[in-house]
């Protein structure tokens, strides 16, 4: 985390602390974040690190997590269907992918864009297992925000999940809507 010292009030009231509260978790004295706040004290390089670790620790304690904004309801299709199954979830839900499932687990994804890749005239005839696509990536549901919101800079969707057993879904559109609720 990059911070200025004189961002360190704005970053401490966002949080909600009191000074002292701050101080307590920085390993600090109040009488320091006070002088470090009003541009009286210019603190040394470990007190630096202090306050630095500290607001690290409290902010990702306050950052929403994978759990918090995934879809829970996920869609999916086996291998074996014909793709039109896939086409009419989505047309029917509005989405813009679906995993493959083989029992439990997810094996692939199918995205509107594999099926444009197809000829039109054959995906009446086509299985999934024609089209499908290696699987997005799995976080956990205590991955961070910020971390989803890297991946989804090179990927449409997220999958929350253990061993490839999937809990949810994150797309694009669903931080989309977590930010309007912030």
């Amino acid at each position: 985390m990059t911070f200025e010292l004189t961002h360190v009030k704005k970053i401490r009231h966002q949080l909600g602390l009191t000074q002292h509260a701050f101080a307590k978790q920085a390993g600090i004295s109040q009488s320091m974040v006070a002088k470090i706040e009003s541009g009286r004290l210019d603190p040394t390089y470990s007190k630096v690190q202090q306050i630095e670790r500290a607001l690290q620790t409290l902010t990702n304690q306050e950052e929403k997590k994978a759990g918090a904004i995934m879809t829970v309801r996920v869609m999916s299709v086996h291998p074996e269907e014909k793709v039109l199954r896939a086409l009419e979830i989505m047309k029917k839900y509005a989405i813009s992918q679906v995993p493959v499932m083989k029992g439990e687990k997810v094996i692939g994804i199918v995205y509107e864009s594999s099926f444009l890749k197809q000829d039109f005239e054959q995906l009446p005839r086509l299985h999934i297992e024609e089209v499908i696509e290696e699987s997005p990536p799995f976080v956990s549901a205590q991955t961070p925000l910020s971390v989803i919101r890297q991946m989804l800079q090179w990927y449409t969707c997220v999958l929350v999940g253990e061993k490839g057993k999937i809990a949810g879904i994150i797309t694009r559109a669903d931080i989309i809507k977590n930010l309007q609720k912030t």
